[in-house]
């Protein structure tokens, strides 16, 4: 088990969140947490980088999803980026590779 850590960096478009560590059900409510702490604008980018995660369950993926609403009530656009090959599979299979854009790598962002 690997403990999530969230460290955030402001862009010239808008927040990037770095995911480190797990997201399964005991740690997607501290995603959850950290995303509506933002202060996202509308016209803004929220990404969130996914290099550095190690495990991702269905609570992390429902973690994701609502930072994608999050943004989006605020008139933001958001992105995922460096999603490992595991968590990218699970993505593909239900169909969020299409609802999700995902940026290959960190410098994308």
């Amino acid at each position: 088990m690997f403990p999530l850590q969230i460290t955030r960096r402001d862009s010239a478009t808008g927040p990037v969140l770095y995911v480190t560590g797990d997201l399964d059900h005991h740690y997607a409510p501290v995603l959850r947490d950290q995303v509506e702490r933002l202060d996202v604008k509308a016209g803004q980018c929220l990404v969130i980088d996914l290099a550095g995660l190690e495990f991702c369950d269905s609570s992390g993926i429902t973690a994701l999803l609502a930072a994608r609403q999050f943004a989006q009530a605020a008139g933001a656009d958001f992105a995922l980026a460096a999603v490992p090959d595991n968590t990218l599979r699970i993505l593909t299979i239900v169909g969020l590779h299409r609802i999700f854009t995902i940026h290959p790598g960190s410098n994308a962002v």
